[in-house]
């Protein structure tokens, strides 16, 4: 599966259980971020992240989609440097990185300085159907920031 399909045929249907296309909700596809770092280079990192979940301006969710060939471990470093771009850091972050058939959970704190806790990865290919326990973690997610 490409990209693309990840999100339209695993990822969309797991967001409409979860709730997030219902008020307070709404979803962002692909907007783009930018994290400029103060260093000696001034570096300056742009991306399109692939689905921002909002409750008005507040950053719920921030899903990162890989095809399902490649591992989600390669999509981890891009998806935090999506939560660093939160406007709001006040308040903790919550991501999730997926190819079809793995799942993990990130969220990430702003205290004194950025710090990241990653949930196990869930696997579809394993004998318990653990998209049961993602769809979980999804509405506990969205029942936290109601």
């Amino acid at each position: 599966m490409l990209e693309t399909t990840v999100k339209m045929v695993v990822l969309s249907p797991l967001l409409h259980f979860a709730g997030f296309y219902l008020p307070p909700f709404h979803i962002k596809a692909e907007p783009e971020v930018e994290i400029f770092f103060e260093d000696e280079d001034e570096t300056i990192i742009r991306g399109r992240m692939d689905v921002l979940v909002l409750k008005q301006q507040f950053w719920v969710m921030v899903i990162e989609s890989k095809s399902a060939q490649i591992s989600i471990e390669t999509g981890l470093a891009q998806l935090l440097a999506y939560l660093l771009a939160n406007p709001y850091p006040s308040q903790p972050s919550f991501g999730m990185i997926s190819n079809g058939r793995n799942f993990q959970f990130i969220k990430m704190t702003y205290q004194n300085s950025s710090q990241y806790a990653l949930s196990d990865s869930f696997d579809l290919r394993n004998r318990a159907n653990e998209l049961y326990n993602v769809l979980k973690i999804m509405k506990r997610i969205a029942q936290i920031v109601r």
